[in-house]
Parts: structure tokens; sequence; C-alpha cells
């Protein structure tokens, strides 16, 4: 009789070790399964990012190869030139009168 309780036991305990090896092999599965998901996630996020920041650079080109930014170059470039004409109306008088004193001044 015991040699039969001895035999159950070792059954059962083959019975837990092949129960254990399903749950650890169902448990990678599904660590193998969640890690593809998350690396197909990630080349679809990556995907997602690229497009976008392709979008905004061709986005970027077309505006600096249109005319607005031509136009708008032409704008500050007459801004800047209007100001140094101003500037130089208003500091010309002094600057003629300076250089008559130096040249009409006798020289020692």
């Amino acid at each position: 009789m015991e040699s039969f309780r001895g035999q159950g036991g070792i059954q059962m305990l083959l019975s837990a070790e092949q129960d254990a090896q399903q749950v650890i092999s169902t448990a990678r599965n599904m660590k193998m399964a969640r890690l593809k998901q998350a690396k197909d996630e990630a080349e679809r996020e990556v995907a997602q990012y690229r497009a976008h920041m392709e979008a905004q650079y061709q986005n970027k080109l077309s505006q600096t190869n249109s005319g607005s930014y031509m136009q708008r170059l032409e704008d500050e470039t007459k801004v800047k030139i209007q100001t140094l004409k101003e500037s130089s109306e208003r500091v010309s008088k002094d600057v003629v009168h300076m250089l008559l004193q130096h040249v009409a001044s006798p020289r020692i």
C-alpha cells in the first residue's frame, strides 16, 4: 500500500511539473507576443513621426522656395535701405561741415 502511495505522489509531482511547464510556456508565449506587439507599435510610431517630420520639412522647403519668401526678403531690404538713407540724411550736413572745416582750416 505504501509503494502505491509513493507512486501516486511521484505521479502528482510529475503532473505538477508538467502543469508548471505549461504555465511557463504559456507565459513565455504571451511575453513574446507582447514584445512583438510593442515592437510593431514602436515601428508605427516611428513611421508616423518620420512622416510628420518629412511633411514639416517639405512645408519649410515650399515656403523657402515660394514667392512669399522672396517678397519678404525684398520688403526687409527696402526697409533697411530706407533706414540707411534716413540715417545718412541726418548726419550728412554734419559730415560736410566737418570736412569743410578740416580742408579750409590753415595748417601749421
